[in-house]
């Protein structure tokens, strides 16, 4: 397939410079960008392909690393303490 593809010049430059650094053709630097970004696209997602194994693994992975809060003391909140505010406030 061929087609005409209108940049603008500065774009030009960049997608020259890297298909240079890469040693590349322009026109082969753009088709493999394309083609690189058309297969990706295709890639199935984790949640398509993953087994229950590996959901197991995720999950098991995700509770372990999951980021601690400090737990607050009986003493920081308690029954009494709560039921006191409200005392305090109504008077």
């Amino acid at each position: 397939m061929t087609f005409t593809l209108e940049l603008k010049p500065e774009v030009e430059e960049r997608i020259k410079q890297k298909a240079a650094e890469k040693g590349l053709t322009l026109e082969a630097f753009i088709e493999t960008v394309i083609d690189a970004d058309v297969n990706r696209q295709s890639e199935k997602s984790f949640q398509e392909t993953a087994t229950v194994e590996e959901w197991e693994r995720a999950l098991t992975d995700f509770i372990n690393n999951f980021p601690q809060h400090p737990v607050l003391s009986d003493e920081a909140i308690s029954r009494e303490s709560i039921y006191r505010e409200k005392e305090d406030a109504q008077l």
